[in-house]
């Protein structure tokens, strides 16, 4: 009897003392997975958005003149928005400072303030990898915007020159009376080589 309570003791201790070893070198491990090792790696390309009324839009974007601008106006609630999008963080890889690369969400609809839809519009931006884009959040209520963009819809994606010149603007109305079609990204760049190249002719 007292023979199998001393061999009980000693395996309990046994087991213990592998546990507490095996504890320590998962915790010491550099390959940990957890909240800890997620803390630890910092966001490659954090995302910045500026909230923004439509006066600041306009310096925003006349502050880039010297370069062909792109402005994609979108909002999450937009499935088209959602999945053309990328086009834009595509573009300005492509071409890189030579190209000046805007989005402006309409998620906001007037009803609280902004920041309300900030960080879903910040999750949406992440996602595709958009931290080399100046991202805006529209601070006037969306239809109001819409008027003062001249746009009726999202998405629409606006193309400057290098003078300030607005060129070209993609939208409903310009897809279905000269497209007949949705316009794409390729519809854009070749917006944006006209651009370059009739400029850089001057």
């Amino acid at each position: 009897m007292t023979r199998n309570v001393q061999f009980q003791k000693r395996l309990m201790l046994f087991v213990g003392a592998i546990l507490i070893a095996g504890c320590g070198w998962y915790g010491d491990s550099p390959d940990v997975h957890g909240p800890q090792a997620v803390a630890q790696q910092p966001v490659a390309n954090p995302v910045s958005i500026a909230v923004a009324d439509h006066s600041e839009i306009v310096r925003r974007i006349a502050s880039h003149r010297g370069r062909v601008v792109v402005l994609d106006c979108w909002s999450t609630s937009c499935p088209p928005c959602v999945k053309e999008f990328p086009g834009l963080v595509d573009l300005k890889k492509d071409y890189g400072d030579t190209v000046s690369c805007l989005s402006l969400s309409f998620d906001f609809e007037g009803f609280g303030v902004p920041e309300d839809v900030l960080e879903p519009v910040r999750k949406f931006l992440e996602q595709v990898s958009a931290g080399d884009i100046e991202n805006l959040l529209n601070r006037d209520e969306a239809d109001a915007l819409y008027k003062k963009m001249n746009i009726t819809s999202v998405p629409a994606v606006m193309v400057w020159d290098r003078n300030g010149t607005l060129i070209q603007q993609f939208d409903d109305e310009y897809a279905s009376e000269k497209l007949g079609r949705n316009f794409t990204y390729d519809d854009v760049r070749r917006a944006v080589d006209q651009a370059l190249s009739s400029q850089s002719k001057e």
